[in-house]
């Protein structure tokens, strides 16, 4: 390294973090009104487009680590909102999905969901928000690129990354 490192404040991981949190500020009253934290609202929206996920898939999807995710989902499957099965061909593998409950409790969120994504369109300006989905797209894009990975830190691509991009693709085709 040849100069001093950048400030902490324009460090990238911390402002992505900075503004996760800025954009949550804005969602956290209406999930807590709900019960429900960040990560089981990122669970039951990422079973909303579909049928069921295995825990892996589900896992990358939500960006919830898998250990972290099993030890989440007992409490949502108490509550009636998901349903966990076992894999066809494996059954040490689980595949997840919302029960009728848990499609109910994400249609009834979805129109305030909505006119939350409405204020923030308003506050940051609709083609700045657009920019800033195709900035980040783009951004997502080149860094889980498995040549750059491998290239700049010796590292393979994950089962999880694959999992996750498989993911990715299958939502792009819908």
């Amino acid at each position: 390294m040849s100069g001093p490192i950048r400030p902490f404040e324009r460090s990238l991981p911390m402002q992505l973090m900075r503004a996760r949190e800025a954009v949550m500020a804005r969602f956290r009253p209406h999930l807590k009104a709900r019960d429900l934290s960040d990560q089981q609202w990122r669970i039951i929206r990422a079973l909303s487009e579909t049928n069921s996920l295995e825990i892996v898939a589900l896992s990358a999807c939500c960006c919830i680590h898998p250990a972290s995710l099993s030890r989440m989902l007992p409490a949502l499957e108490q509550e009636g909102l998901i349903k966990r099965q076992g894999h066809v061909r494996d059954q040490r593998r689980s595949v997840i999905s919302l029960t009728v409950h848990g499609r109910r409790l994400f249609r009834e969120m979805g129109p305030e969901s909505e006119a939350i994504y409405a204020a923030l369109a308003r506050d940051i300006g609709t083609a700045r928000l657009s920019q800033l989905y195709a900035m980040l797209d783009a951004l997502i894009a080149t860094l889980e690129q498995p040549a750059i990975v491998n290239r700049k830190m010796g590292l393979r691509k994950t089962r999880v990354a694959k999992v996750a991009s498989r993911a990715r693709s299958a939502r792009s085709k819908r």
